[in-house]
């Protein structure tokens, strides 16, 4: 399907510029698809979406192809060029209709209540101002619209959760495009004021060993529908 708007136009500065960390996180991210299972992940976190759905932090578009043909338009935001350069290629060959476009989670170039969903995949654990990013989550969708998570964060016993934390102070975020180990996706999203549904934690991989990066929780949140702030 043909991309009405791929974000092509000229901006002064990427908010984000993590030129290495992308082109290692297209090669990874595309062989997880079935070497870690995140491409059934990928079919979960977006069944039964319908309406217009804006993607936050779209990396190199690997959602696009798991949306359902009951979604009328995805816009997907992604700040980093080179990652949003290959989301638009995966854009290209969406069934559903995908625009593409620079910016950032804490100050995105929409309108207030303009979508019905918003997806946030594994986008948390890198942004600046986790608060700010949820505020404008809540911001852009219509009161009792829906988000859809899957993020990884803080998990295991005390030796895991003390190894994430020491590498969040030390090499994990230059090395990995600002990426943190330790936060704690759940709590955020209640304290943003979004109403928690069902939600479950999960390792990936499945089978495995366990990484400080394996401790992943997927799940559904809502503006609640009487919002006015």
């Amino acid at each position: 399907m043909a991309l009405r708007s791929a974000g092509s136009g000229k901006v002064s500065r990427d908010p984000v510029h993590h030129p290495l960390f992308a082109r290692y996180y297209a090669r990874v991210s595309v062989a997880a698809e079935t070497r870690m299972g995140m491409a059934g992940v990928r079919e979960r976190l977006l069944a039964g979406l319908s309406g217009r759905v804006i993607e936050i932090g779209a990396g190199n578009g690997l959602n696009f192809s798991h949306y359902p043909g009951t979604v009328s338009e995805v816009v997907a935001i992604e700040p980093e060029r080179g990652l949003r350069q290959l989301a638009v290629e995966s854009a290209l060959r969406s069934e559903v209709p995908v625009d593409v476009a620079p910016g950032a989670a804490e100050a995105l170039p929409v309108k207030s209540e303009a979508f019905d969903a918003v997806v946030i995949s594994l986008v948390l654990c890198s942004v600046r101002d986790v608060p700010r990013a949820l505020g404008e989550a809540r911001r852009v969708l219509r009161p009792g619209g829906v988000v859809r998570f899957f993020e990884h964060g803080s998990g295991g016993g005390p030796a895991m959760r003390f190894t994430q934390r020491a590498l969040d102070r030390t090499v994990w975020p230059p090395l990995n495009g600002g990426c943190h180990l330790g936060r704690d996706p759940v709590a955020a999203l209640r304290d943003a004021g979004l109403e928690l549904g069902p939600y479950r934690r999960v390792l990936m991989p499945e089978k495995g060993p366990t990484l400080p990066t394996s401790f992943c929780v997927l799940g559904t949140a809502w503006r609640p529908p009487l919002d006015d702030r």
